[in-house]
């Protein structure tokens, strides 16, 4: 049997309004806010008393989505949020968009830091990771021509 879809990709935050502002700077739009709690969020997540304020927000074609989730408890852990890309389990969202410069100096204000540089791949695409809110490593893709 094959899978349907990729639902969501969740990233778990520590400030999930800053979070959301970033990601609706961006061009997600928010699809709704609610809190999660009870017998099935601790058997999804094997852990006790979860408590979860989420966000979800998708893009604007309504295909892919982001879930943002902030533990009230138990409490999330924290780790460092300036780790290299190169180490074993890290993640980045990639995102389309039609001009990478312009998303860039949007998103600096809500944080955003480019890793490197604006990359030219070929003349087919501008590339780029920037870290923004909670470390959480975003990239950008500008297809040229």
């Amino acid at each position: 049997m094959a899978i349907q879809r990729m639902d969501n990709v969740g990233i778990v935050v520590e400030d999930i309004d800053a979070a959301v502002a970033f990601f609706l700077e961006l061009g997600m739009e928010l699809e709704g806010r609610a809190e999660v709690e009870g017998l099935v969020a601790d058997q999804c997540t094997g852990l006790d008393g979860v408590r979860c304020e989420i966000a979800m927000v998708r893009t604007p074609d309504g295909h892919s989505r982001l879930e943002l989730a902030k533990y009230i408890s138990p409490a999330a852990i924290s780790a460092p949020r300036d780790q290299p890309h190169n180490i074993l389990g890290t993640h980045r969202v990639m995102f389309a968009v039609d001009d990478i410069n312009d998303t860039v100096a949007r998103l600096r204000p809500h944080g955003a830091e480019l890793v490197g540089e604006i990359a030219r791949f070929e003349d087919s695409y501008l590339l780029c990771y920037l870290r923004g809110p909670e470390g959480i490593i975003v990239g950008l893709a500008e297809q040229l021509n």
